[in-house]
């Protein structure tokens, strides 16, 4: 896609590794957990780990982000000590059948990520936004890896009650709150000299229905606010899709390339996937159409 002026490349410093993307990067979501929302129990064992993250390979992924606990409202986590051991088995294993191959962990605890590194992981994917844990943000920093901040500012997913504490007909606030979070987080993060940042707005997480609509709709707001922090979209097979629709998980395939065409069309810079080859289609498709307009940056709310 190059030539395209739409899409701002990015590079990340992965261990003595420098990566760079010139287009939208996929990454493939490989849930080593029994209870996750959608896929959960699937990828449990080594060997069914090593052969769902061989797949995403052969189906174009660029990241494999592997978590072992689930993050859906309502799910218990593990202690850190538990979670970090089954990391760090995931990761060492799909480390060895694939030794080139770019590795996140998804992980709120900086234990788990510290152990995780050490076994060969790149990138360190924080669902917490450094609130679970107030390690993290020094641990990256000692590490010095990539880190995914994600916008979830109102408790864990074992506090499902803290889901809608920002009234549900004041969908204004909601991209301010964004901006003021990744504003206050990026300048911490950067003091303690954290150099790879990437911004995740959250979707699903401590949000309504109708706000996570309202900050997909703007989020092109974010690219242009923070142009040196590549943006990460999180919208797979989501709630705020199959619950829209009244369906299932299993029948949210087809919003997901509707929301994630949306995403792309506003400038997110990375996809995180179920489907590795179905966004692969997406990003393809999109960047075509974007290469013959003008719509760079465009909001969907006029």
């Amino acid at each position: 896609m190059n030539g395209n002026n739409y899409f701002s490349p990015f590079v990340l410093r992965c261990g003595s590794r420098l990566v760079s993307y010139d287009r939208p990067a996929v990454m493939g979501i490989l849930n080593a957990t029994p209870d996750s929302f959608y896929d959960g129990g699937r990828y449990t064992d080594e060997a069914a780990i090593v052969e769902r993250a061989e797949q995403m390979v052969r189906e174009g992924v660029d990241i494999v982000d592997i978590g072992v606990v689930s993050t859906r409202p309502g799910a218990v986590l593990l202690s850190p000590d538990d979670e970090a051991r089954r990391l760090v088995a995931a990761v060492a294993a799909v480390r060895r059948h694939l030794p080139e191959a770019v590795i996140s962990v998804d992980t709120c605890y900086a234990l788990p990520a510290r152990a995780a590194v050490e076994a060969g992981a790149d990138i360190v994917n924080d669902i917490g936004g450094g609130d679970f844990d107030p390690a993290m943000f020094d641990t990256v920093a000692a590490l010095q890896t990539p880190y995914v901040l994600m916008l979830n500012p109102y408790g864990s997913p074992e506090e499902p009650t803290g889901l809608s504490r920002i009234p549900a007909d004041v969908t204004d606030e909601t991209m301010p709150q964004a901006v003021k979070f990744f504003s206050q987080r990026i300048a911490l993060l950067r003091e303690k000299g954290v150099a790879d940042i990437i911004i995740d707005p959250g979707f699903g997480f401590s949000k309504t229905l109708q706000q996570n609509y309202r900050l997909l709709a703007n989020l092109g707001e974010l690219r242009t606010l923070f142009p040196t922090t590549p943006l990460l979209v999180a919208l797979s097979r989501k709630s705020m899709i199959y619950k829209l629709l009244d369906t299932t998980p299993d029948d949210a395939l087809t919003g997901t390339v509707a929301l994630h065409t949306a995403a792309l069309l506003q400038g997110a810079q990375l996809l995180r996937v179920h489907d590795v080859r179905v966004a692969r289609h997406t990003i393809k498709v999109t960047s075509e159409l974007m290469s013959n307009g003008n719509c760079h940056g465009t909001n969907l709310i006029y």
